[in-house]
């Protein structure tokens, strides 16, 4: 793994914005809280709350793999917006993207890996 210039806490900031304006507008509904970080080339948005009604719903049912499995499924499809939002605000390649929702408490991952900076 190579070595990765550090993204303002500006980037950082606009990066989260970002990540919350499209779940508001794909899930009618966005996280109450968020926050990227980097750690070399990873960088991560990780949102707190965001789930709909139907979601809580299933999950007071005892569906969380349910919910787990159609957010996952839904993520694939709109991946590639969230790469977008991405590589604009960092103004470097995603190699690799992942998404993942948490449980009690409720949190969404977005995870992303970059590519080397272009010089």
């Amino acid at each position: 793994m190579g070595e990765s210039d550090p993204l303002s806490g500006e980037t950082l900031d606009a990066l989260s914005r970002g990540m919350v304006r499209l779940k508001a507008d794909l899930y009618g509904r966005g996280p109450e809280e968020a926050r990227a970080f980097q750690n070399g080339e990873f960088v991560f948005c990780v949102m707190k709350g965001g789930l709909t009604t139907v979601e809580r719903t299933l999950i007071e049912a005892k569906d969380e793999p349910l919910v787990r499995h159609v957010r996952q499924r839904f993520q694939e499809q709109v991946g590639p917006r969230f790469i977008e939002v991405v590589e604009q605000v960092t103004r470097r390649q995603v190699l690799t993207y992942q998404s993942q929702i948490l449980f009690d408490p409720d949190y969404i991952v977005e995870m992303f890996v970059l590519g080397p900076p272009s010089r």
